[in-house]
């Protein structure tokens, strides 16, 4: 890699990808971003953290060689540009990075940092895995149900922003463009002069990959549920087809390890009532089968049919150590993870929902302060792990902030990279430090008993209780 900005480290050899897996060597080179703004403290608590797992865990045979690339503020004030190539090349070629929280530019430009570096490297999953940490405040009473790992879809939906403001040209030719091929669309719009416009395009690929994700990572970490959460009962040609395509990718790439929801309600029938007959079993899992029209009964019968051919691979109970597809409305979804949290393992969902949830879900397990995520190609193998939170410059170089959130983020890569040992030690220093009641300001209010220490001093006491 020819660089300017970038200073490559002399040692470490770089990440590659060979058949779909990662070559990783024992002293890879990570390109990182310490982020604007509070990034500065965390990045240098995080990092001693990183080190310090690492050495633990190996004893000097593995290291990590860190590559600082640039974005946002810091990368503005060194080269006048808020994401340089060398930065997205850097991400390119070295696959798997890390990054702070970044500013997001004013006055046009690029929309978001964030958002634009998951559309040039393609990082089509947003993983963001939330469980909960003895000790840590929550408004909840049993925040530690919680332990779920959400597969957002990144490119699509309304992210895409395509978009047309009221009041402009391109909002008024649109309009009249749909007013004349789609009328009866058009007419639904309440006020239609005055309406800005966006559109939400969900394809059959995007969403493919990300269940396919999805599944994969379900099935090689043994856990046991997906469940695909939609809005498919008001949007059934986006969401509603994000949550069909699903099921039929589910059924046709993974049947031998997968069992629906709906087709272990059948085989369980079938299990308790040998001699079930196909309509009595149609009767059991639709209460509502005699209100339906013969074509709705057929369909129905249709698929107990279908399940029942399952009855080799699937039945006596097989079913139940396979992996178990389901679907949910969102708004219901927001609810249920709230008060049946153990309802939910693995959700897999498009990009507004998936907004949406790992926050709301992280509220539940002490705040978005120590929230992590990745942004993933499955494919390619490129990845940046990444702060959920923002930059909070009212606190810039306060040595004040809590630094879980890129802490718990370098704990996922770590286990992205197959470096499990120095992923357990991250999260045993983060279980005993909170547990120690060793905590950063947004914690110590909250907690009675607690010692409040800087951002630097958790990250010393997470280093100690690796121990």
């Amino acid at each position: 890699m020819a660089t300017k900005q970038v200073k490559v480290p002399a040692g470490g050899e770089k990440i590659t990808i060979k058949g779909g897996r990662l070559q990783v060597p024992d002293e890879p080179i990570i390109p990182f971003v310490e982020g604007d703004g509070t990034g500065r403290d965390i990045w240098r608590a995080s990092v001693r953290v990183f080190d310090a797992a690492v050495e633990k865990a190996y004893g000097g045979k593995r290291k990590v060689h860190w590559m600082e690339v640039y974005a946002g503020e810091k990368s503005f004030k060194m080269f006048n540009a808020w994401l340089p190539d060398e930065t997205v090349e850097a991400f390119k070629e070295f696959l798997v990075g890390i990054k702070g929280p970044l500013t997001t530019p004013i006055g046009g430009g690029i929309r978001s940092l964030n958002v634009a570096l998951r559309k040039l490297l393609d990082l089509y999953v947003c993983q963001r895995p939330v469980r909960y940490y003895n000790g840590v405040p929550s408004p909840v009473k049993h925040p530690e149900y919680v332990d779920m790992v959400i597969f957002r879809e990144n490119t699509e939906d309304i992210y895409t922003g395509i978009e047309f403001a009221n009041g402009t040209e391109d909002n008024v030719k649109f309009k009249k463009l749909f007013k004349d091929a789609f009328p009866k669309e058009y007419a639904k719009m309440r006020f239609p002069e005055t309406a800005g416009i966006g559109i939400k395009p969900v394809s059959v690929e995007g969403t493919e990959r990300l269940v396919r994700a999805a599944l994969q990572w379900s099935l090689e970490n043994k856990r046991k549920s997906v469940n695909f959460v939609h809005k498919g009962n008001i949007m059934k040609f986006t969401e509603g087809a994000f949550k069909d395509w699903g099921y039929a990718l589910a059924k046709r790439e993974f049947r031998g390890q997968i069992v629906t929801e709906r087709e272990t309600w059948i085989l369980g029938n079938k299990e308790a009532k040998p001699g079930l007959t196909v309509e009595e079993n149609a009767r059991m899992i639709d209460p509502g089968f005699e209100m339906m029209s013969p074509d709705q009964q057929n369909d129905i019968q249709c698929e107990v049919e279908e399940a029942l051919k399952l009855w080799d691979t699937h039945g006596d109970g097989k079913w139940k150590k396979m992996l178990l597809i389901k679907d949910s409305i969102a708004d219901v979804s927001l609810q249920f993870t709230l008060i049946r949290p153990r309802d939910y393992d693995v959700i897999a969902t498009l990009n507004l929902n998936g907004d949406y949830l790992s926050d709301a879900l992280a509220a539940q397990v002490g705040g978005i302060g120590i929230a992590p995520g990745a942004n993933i190609n499955y494919v390619t193998g490129h990845a940046i792990f990444e702060a959920t939170h923002g930059t909070a410059p009212k606190y810039a170089d306060l040595d004040k902030v809590n630094p879980g959130s890129v802490i718990l983020s370098g704990e996922m890569m770590f286990r992205y990279l197959g470096w499990n040992e120095a992923a357990d030690l991250i999260v045993k220093g983060m279980e005993g430090a909170v547990a120690a009641k060793t905590v950063t300001y947004d914690f110590a209010r909250l907690m009675e008993g607690a010692t409040e220490v800087k951002c630097s001093e958790f990250g010393d006491a997470i280093i100690k209780h690796m121990e």
